[in-house]
């Protein structure tokens, strides 16, 4: 099995690039759906998350409440912390299960906006791909597709590790600041047929 680790601050287009490794081939195992899948209503996340946060993090319909949770974690460290403690052990179990699940001739890329900031990634993946753009791209580019107001996407940004952080641990970058999806889609076509042709390290 390849590993290939992917990642990219909010509005990067990291989802963009997953899609298209999937459809190169790839295995796809994200990490954020797996975040939401556990706190949606009657996820096994829920009775934990409500026990430590309370009803004011649970949505109508029994899920977690995500912009509640958000505005906790960002206006309380300890909040985070304890966030990440129920919610860590939970999605490493099910990526572990996924990615088993895939084979062992799988090239599986695992997408963690988090990667960088775990400290752990980098000796589990044999690759990791960041997918970069300007700090101003990012914020127009969720302020169009999610309509959050800019304060809510720079309070995103600032807990995530910075643009250089995520360079510097990368054996690529695909700047993703101009190119139209074509030539995003030459760029991952390139980094396959290297990435999946190689012997794993």
């Amino acid at each position: 099995m390849k590993r290939i680790g992917l990642t990219g601050g909010i509005g990067s287009g990291k989802s963009t690039v997953a899609s298209l490794l999937l459809a190169e081939g790839a295995v796809l195992v994200d990490t954020d759906a797996i975040a939401r899948s556990i706190a949606q209503a009657g996820g096994i996340a829920m009775p934990a998350l409500e026990s430590a946060f309370g009803p004011s993090v649970i949505a109508p319909d029994g899920s977690l409440d995500r912009a509640a949770m958000r505005q906790l974690v960002f206006a309380d460290a300890g909040a985070k912390a304890r966030l990440e403690a129920i919610l860590h052990p939970l999605i490493g179990t099910e990526t572990q299960r996924q990615a088993a699940a895939a084979g062992d001739d799988a090239v599986v890329v695992f997408d963690v906006p988090l990667l960088v900031e775990s400290g752990r990634w980098r000796a589990l993946v044999d690759r990791v791909l960041v997918v970069d753009a300007r700090e101003e791209t990012q914020l127009q580019r969720v302020m169009t597709r999610s309509g959050w107001a800019p304060e809510a996407v720079r309070a995103v940004i600032a807990q995530q590790a910075p643009r250089k952080a995520r360079r510097a641990a990368a054996d690529a970058v695909i700047y993703n600041e101009s190119l139209t999806l074509g030539e995003l889609g030459t760029e991952v076509r390139g980094l396959w047929k290297l990435w999946a042709a190689a012997t794993t390290r």
